[in-house]
């Protein structure tokens, strides 16, 4: 089962980079960084990929920022639902492509675009991210799209971890699991 850290703010501090990165890589198979609000993302995101490669046993993906994830030599980007149309840009420059989606239709176009793996989203409930789509879409949509399905949202328990693997999910993404 892929364990995909996603970093924000509450999980991952640039003062205690080396120890978080170091914290959060024995519980990862990919990492994220995503800080949405940082107007000097490019570069945190320096520090972050150059910090991140001394784990080797992990992807490293930047969120939403192709280009960048390609000059910083990360492993991949990750893609809003907003961002769908860019997933043939990010495999043209050979980068592991993940995207967000949250309705079947979405997941079909990302898989139709080439991306190698989606998230699907919020499969529990979570802090500002609306009704939960439940384990029982997760299962309907492992059905109908062949791409692996990361869950996200709301997963902070094993149980939780075991339920979406049990609905055919290929793995799990969470901010707060990795905290």
């Amino acid at each position: 089962m892929i364990r995909y850290a996603i970093t924000d703010r509450t999980n991952l501090s640039f003062v205690s980079l080396e120890n978080d990165l170091a914290r959060i890589a024995k519980q990862a198979d990919m990492i994220l960084y995503r800080d949405k609000a940082n107007p000097s993302y490019a570069q945190f995101a320096e520090l972050f990929v150059k910090e991140a490669r001394k784990h080797s046993s992990w992807k490293i993906l930047l969120h939403g920022e192709i280009e960048l994830a390609k000059n910083l030599k990360a492993d991949g980007v990750h893609l809003t639902s907003l961002q769908l149309d860019m997933i043939p840009k990010a495999k043209e420059f050979g980068l592991l492509t993940v995207a967000s989606c949250h309705t079947q239709a979405e997941a079909r176009r990302a898989e139709a675009l080439g991306a190698d793996m989606i998230t699907y989203s919020p499969i529990f409930e979570s802090p500002g991210k609306g009704k939960p789509l439940g384990l029982g879409a997760l299962e309907e949509l492992h059905g109908i799209i062949s791409l692996p399905i990361i869950a996200l949202g709301g997963i902070l328990t094993q149980m939780q971890i075991d339920a979406c693997q049990e609905a055919g999910a290929s793995g799990f993404a969470s901010i707060r699991f990795f905290q």
